[in-house]
């Protein structure tokens, strides 16, 4: 898997209301994604641009030294952005894998990210994410904590069987959170985009679903944490102290 096939797009929008603005808010002296940005750059993995319907967002991006893409408005998900970032930043189809990085992991290891997309060197593998053993007993219960059910195939790596807001599987053994990381291969990501939203999906709002109901395969490799996501001004504050550290 070389660099030069690799894209890895940070979908990017002001749409948060429990934080607006939250893409340029500010954390260690940069704006938020201006530091997801630099995660992404840090794993090496290839060419890094974010995807965005919002000009202050891409002027951010570009007053330090990032590539910003400009899409629609109007796409229902992230994965939709992506797919259209993709066919304007590579219209002559050279790029194979597509990393789908949320524009809300400031704090995301490099080393996670290289670790999604390294499941597609199997060639059976349609997409590839990540996960973390829960060790918080409270998210066991909590239906915003995404759990990932899958088959362990050796190593630090499940085949993925279902995905749920409900605590699940039952009985004892560790239970892990999905994290919101995906690796796509090309054809993947655009057969994905094109299925209609699946009975699954709709019911427990989870899209990673609707490739699993259409048959695609996706594994997961298992990292040591979940990366914090920004959501609150309380996330927002753990983050600047976070970064201001490293």
């Amino acid at each position: 898997m070389t660099v030069s096939r690799t894209l890895v797009l940070i979908p990017a929008r002001m749409a948060s209301t429990r934080l607006p603005g939250k893409p340029l808010a500010d954390i260690a002296g940069l704006p938020m994604i201006v530091q997801v940005l630099r995660r992404a750059e840090e794993a090496q993995i290839g060419r890094v641009a974010v995807a965005t319907d919002t000009p202050e967002i891409a002027q951010a991006v570009t007053a330090h030294g990032g590539e910003a893409v400009m899409t629609r408005a109007d796409h229902p998900s992230g994965s939709d952005r992506i797919f259209e970032a993709l066919t304007l930043l590579d219209p002559a189809g050279e790029v194979e894998f597509v990393v789908n990085l949320q524009g809300d992991l400031p704090t995301i290891p490099a080393q996670d990210v290289r670790a999604a997309l390294a499941l597609l060197d199997d060639p059976e593998v349609a997409i590839g994410t990540a996960a973390a053993e829960i060790r918080v007993t409270e998210e066991h219960v909590n239906p915003s904590v995404v759990k990932l059910i899958g088959s362990p195939l050796g190593g630090q790596r499940l085949r993925a069987l279902y995905f749920t807001r409900a605590t699940a599987p039952y009985g004892d053994g560790p239970r892990y959170h999905h994290i919101g990381l995906y690796a796509y291969r090309r054809d993947a990501l655009e057969r994905y985009v094109k299925l209609p939203p699946s009975v699954l999906e709709q019911r427990e709002k989870l899209e990673q679903l609707r490739a699993l109901e259409a048959g695609m395969r996706i594994d997961a490799t298992i990292v040591d944490s979940v990366p914090l996501g920004v959501d609150t001004a309380h996330d927002l504050e753990i983050a600047r102290q976070m970064l201001a550290k490293s």
